[in-house]
């Protein structure tokens, strides 16, 4: 079938997954250089405990940046619409990645190296921030009916789709250079990388069309004047349930995908390429299985899936670091794999309950603040947290108290929202049972 032919719906899936996917390769990349490189290329003075809490924060630094990117990201796209506002954000992200391979060490420059790593990760994360709840909104405008999980699921296949190309290309890397060359200049190359990436990524985003749910709002001249604050019409408790909701996804995806790494090669002894060969089994299991459940949804509710999630994530991660403690490379590689199977659930459909509760005329806005918050108080902190605890205690056991804790809170939250609140607001009703205003 020629791309002109192709249905407006399944262009729009293809391009909004290849973008999120270079987008989160750009993103993945850094968490896996913050775990395995930068303490020793940007903070060689401090202790090797205090530089891996000091990547990490650098980490977290793109966290802080990314409800900036939501909310300014978000306005715009309510104002002008879905399709220019991501394809500036994938602009963002590819440029401030290539600029982080270019940077000079600390033994070149100082402290101006950690400083320049800090202000794009900052660019970075303004970046991500008007990627992820965008692409949830176009598909879900462009989904034909009876399909809307199915399609807005697949650009959060981009998530662990760009895990995978992150780990796989930083780990062929690894293995064809020398450790000291790879530690040396090996590692930019990923980095490098992301300038040829993203050009693929502009080239299938630029010829997608706007949604029809926007372009209704045009039509009618029902575009809102101030979307984030008639976001907020609907209301602090649906407001607080669904950002509670979401805050476990985004923290077990993190210390998943970075904390993993680095509590494996430091505290377990594991090599390097075996915990990224694992991380990469499991995220393919993670990518493979998203629209399934995206399907189930369709076919049941949104919201009984994303329960059943938080439900199997609160199991798994109860269990998940006993298993990584055994040493024994079967049982890690199966500790891996669980979250490969468990995490898709709630991730597939995550976005979903979140912009369904706002008409199109804020959705944008909306999704974004939520999105973000709960990316800030689940992802952002958790790598932290975790090697903080980690570092305390020396052992596991508080940071699976502390993960445990927060899928556990996300369970809760989602219970009641279905038993209170069972039913969000339809992609083409465009309404929710407090009115939003609109300019």
């Amino acid at each position: 079938m020629s791309s002109s032919s192709t249905p407006p719906h399944r262009k729009v899936a293809i391009a909004t997954l290849v973008g999120t996917t270079l987008e989160w390769y750009d993103f993945m990349l850094y968490g896996t250089a913050s775990a395995l490189i930068f303490n020793k290329q940007f903070f060689p003075t401090l202790s090797p405990a205090a530089a891996t809490l000091a990547a990490f924060s650098t980490f977290a630094v793109g966290f802080g940046a990314r409800p900036i990117g939501g909310l300014l990201f978000g306005h715009y796209g309510d104002r002008i619409g879905r399709k220019t506002t991501l394809v500036v954000s994938l602009i963002l992200m590819g440029v401030s990645t290539t600029l982080i391979g270019a940077i000079p060490t600390y033994d070149s420059i100082g402290f101006w190296a950690p400083a320049l790593l800090v202000a794009l990760r900052l660019v970075q994360g303004v970046g991500l921030g008007g990627e992820g709840a965008g692409v949830v909104v176009l598909s879900m405008e462009h989904a034909p009916r009876g399909r809307l999980n199915r399609y807005a699921s697949l650009p959060q296949m981009g998530t662990p789709a760009g895990l995978v190309l992150a780990n796989a290309i930083f780990l062929g890397v690894s293995a064809l250079l020398p450790e000291s060359a790879f530690l040396s200049w090996g590692w930019r190359i990923p980095f490098l990388l992301s300038a040829m990436l993203v050009m693929v990524g502009l080239w299938v985003r630029l010829g997608i069309t706007e949604s029809a749910d926007y372009a209704a709002l045009v039509r009618r001249g029902e575009v809102a004047t101030f979307p984030l604050r008639d976001a907020l019409r609907v209301g602090p408790v649906r407001l607080l349930l669904i950002l509670f909701a979401a805050i476990a996804t985004s923290a077990v995806v993190y210390i998943f995908m970075a904390f993993t790494l680095s509590y494996g090669t430091k505290a377990l002894g594991f090599s390097r390429n075996f915990l990224l060969l694992g991380v990469i089994i499991a995220a393919l299991v993670w990518a493979a299985t998203m629209p399934l459940w995206g399907a189930l949804a369709d076919r049941s509710t949104t919201r009984r899936v994303f329960l059943a999630g938080t439900a199997a994530l609160t199991v798994w991660c109860a269990v998940y670091f006993p298993l990584l403690n055994t040493g024994n490379k079967a049982v890690v590689l199966l500790a891996l794999l669980g979250m490969g199977v468990t995490l898709p659930i709630s991730h597939s459909v995550g976005g979903i309950i979140v912009a369904e509760m706002f008409p199109a005329s804020v959705r944008y806005s909306g999704t974004s603040l939520i999105v973000q918050t709960s990316v800030i108080l689940g992802g952002a902190l958790a790598p932290l947290i975790a090697t903080a605890l980690w570092t305390a205690g020396s052992t596991s056991t508080a940071v699976s108290c502390y993960i445990v804790a927060v899928c556990a809170v996300s369970t809760i939250s989602t219970a009641v929202l279905c038993w209170a609140l069972p039913n969000g607001a339809s992609h083409t009703q465009n309404e929710i049972a407090v009115p939003v205003p609109v300019r």
